[in-house]
């Protein structure tokens, strides 16, 4: 382990596109070189991989692979070797911005009755995630070798090096992880023998492991020297047949395999770019609904003066109103794209977003959010649960990674295979395939198709074409809300990054709205936001109290579990980062003179 493992170890222990959306590669103007490499993630031990693999001259791709390939052992509960991922690129030497596209897919097997049960009724949510149905073919990997293929300038092999050694010589678990560990074990988790043997002491299930604890993965070292010597090891054959092994175990056995896992493909595909005010959004596509969902929220703040009237009432009423007709819109019309017409172009139309626009009141809530008028499909309500994990990464060449990555749920289906977690992505799909109408839902299941994914990164350029600032953050479908404030913060709002991702989160869809909120007696605490220890940034009982009386329907949150992690580059070409206190990540900055 190296010296800086060890400090940062030390502090853990103690912390505890001229159209509305282009088709084609986005070109924007040259800007002078960025003179410093930065990383910003979750977790500190993958912030110094991604940090090393810099100063030995790598690229910024070279320093993702190496932070997911961290990620994955010391936040096993968010993402990891077994999950998907959207990454967006911004390659400043040909001024394209590009997606790479590493969602999960549904086998080949898969039907419309994939998550109901024997009378046709949708299963339980949580039954669903934690059955051999829920796991999707993984991609992150995969689309991180097509990445690598493109933009590393290390070998792929050496990327991987940070966390084979950390998993060989053991990490210090972190107070969040813990506390998830402590949480699911009260569940599913230690069903699994492998879970079990790890995740609690002495395979104790009524001992799960504290933070602090020194926690090796001698299996999860084999699996990333099998990848390291083959981007797609996950794929084909034994790592890929003992993942199919484990989705076939009761309850609820899958349908997975080897010609699915065989068959996967990642997607390179131009990134989905609308305008805000005088800045260009780029994002991903469906099958992500993130990219279109926070362009839209933005493009229906485009009329009201954001900027004079501040994180008062009157903006966060804007916001929310804005927020619930996005939603709406996203529910019902986006899917995967390869299987249903998604109307990306009418959602990000300027005139379009302008009439949804002119639906909001100046002072009162509106009584009710309908979608808007592009099509016939199916009502969704398609559950997410909080997880994921975001992390964004500049190199000094000006490279520009943001990539969103999960395994979905807290620790995925909660079944363990080769030192990592599995994906329940596939519970992303709508459970049911029509709504009550008889309407087919758009993220209805269907045989070899995406999920519909709430990741939302997104690198941002500047009035000159300039890159501003990359964000993105995790946490289900709450991620458009926060990804959205982070920008209306910087742009409107003029704010750092630190102080962008410290505002209140607020998430409204579908009626109500969860808002961060302060002076929470302890017994009002969320369950499912109980970890999230950021009542610090709660909205004031002022604004709030002026929301509710304009009518808007407000949950009071102890804390979001956002992670929003941004780089933002400075007019005299330095950068500037913001980490989510929300969860444990760091920022590092590594200067020319630190590479060789």
């Amino acid at each position: 382990m190296t010296l800086r493992l060890l400090l940062l170890t030390s502090a853990l222990i103690v912390a505890g596109c001229g159209t509305a959306a282009d088709t084609s590669p986005d070109t924007v103007q040259a800007q002078t070189a960025v003179s410093q490499g930065m990383v910003t993630a979750a977790n500190p031990y993958a912030v110094e991989a991604g940090a090393d693999i810099l100063r030995a001259g790598g690229s910024a791709v070279d320093a993702a692979v190496a932070v997911q390939a961290v990620l994955g052992l010391v936040e096993p509960q968010s993402s990891g070797l077994g999950g998907g991922a959207f990454m967006v690129l911004h390659d400043p030497k040909t001024d394209k911005t590009w997606t790479y596209d590493g969602r999960e897919t549904a086998p080949a097997a898969a039907t419309s009755a994939l998550f109901l049960d024997e009378s046709g009724q949708p299963l339980r949510y949580f039954d669903g995630i934690a059955s051999g149905r829920s796991t999707g073919v993984p991609g992150a990997v995969a689309m991180l070798g097509m990445a690598h293929a493109d933009y590393g300038k290390l070998d792929w092999s050496e990327t991987f090096n940070p966390a084979i050694a950390l998993a060989e010589d053991g990490f210090v678990v972190s107070p969040r992880m813990a506390d998830l560990v402590a949480r699911m074990g009260r569940f599913v988790l230690p069903r699994d023998d492998n879970a079990r043997a790890y995740f609690f002491v002495d395979g104790d299930p009524e001992r799960p492991i504290p933070a602090g604890f020194k926690r090796d993965n001698p299996a999860y070292a084999d699996t990333l020297r099998a990848i390291a010597a083959d981007p797609r090891a996950l794929l084909t054959g034994p790592i890929a047949q003992a993942i199919i092994d484990k989705t076939r175990e009761a309850p609820l056995p899958g349908t997975l395999t080897l010609d699915d896992m065989a068959n996967y493909q990642p997607i390179k595909k131009p990134a989905l770019c609308s305008t805000y005010r005088n800045h260009r959004l780029c994002s991903a596509p469906p099958p992500s609904s993130g990219g279109v969902g926070v362009q839209a929220i933005l493009g229906m703040l485009e009329p009201f003066d954001m900027a004079r009237v501040g994180p008062g009432v009157e903006g966060w009423h804007y916001f929310i109103e804005a927020s619930q007709l996005a939603y709406a819109d996203r529910d019902r019309y986006v899917g995967d794209p390869a299987f249903v017409t998604v109307p990306i172009d009418t959602m990000l139309d300027k005139g379009y977003l302008a009439g949804r626009s002119g639906l909001i009141k100046p002072m009162a809530a509106l009584a009710n959010y309908p979608a808007g008028n592009l099509g016939v499909a199916g009502t969704d309500a398609t559950a997410e649960v909080p997880g994921t994990s975001h992390f964004t990464i500049v190199d000094a060449d000006g490279l520009i990674v943001s990539m969103t990555t999960t395994v979905e749920a807290p620790f995925g289906s909660q079944r363990m295979v080769r030192g990592f977690m599995l994906n329940n992505e596939l519970t992303d799909f709508s459970f049911r395939p029509t709504d009550d109408a008889g309407n087919p839902i758009a993220n209805r299941v269907q045989p070899g198709k995406r999920p519909r994914s709430s990741m939302a990164p997104h690198i941002v350029f500047g009035p000159n074409g300039d890159f501003a600032f990359a964000t993105g953050s995790p946490g289900g479908n709450a991620i458009l809300a926060y990804t959205a404030k982070s920008i209306v913060g910087m742009i409107d709002w003029n704010l750092s990054a630190q102080d962008a991702i410290n505002l209140p989160n607020v998430i409204a869809r579908n009626g109500t709205v969860r808002m961060e909120a302060r002076d929470l007696p302890e017994e009002d605490t969320d369950e499912v936001q109980r970890a999230g220890p950021a009542q610090e940034f709660g909205m004031q009982s002022d604004i709030i109290e002026g929301l509710e009386s304009m009518g808007h329907d407000i949950v009071r949150s102890r804390g979001e579990i956002s992670g929003l992690h941004i780089i933002h580059r400075l007019p005299d070409g330095t950068l500037d980062g913001g980490a989510d206190p929300r969860r444990e990540g760091i920022v590092i900055r590594v200067d020319n003179a630190d590479a060789p």
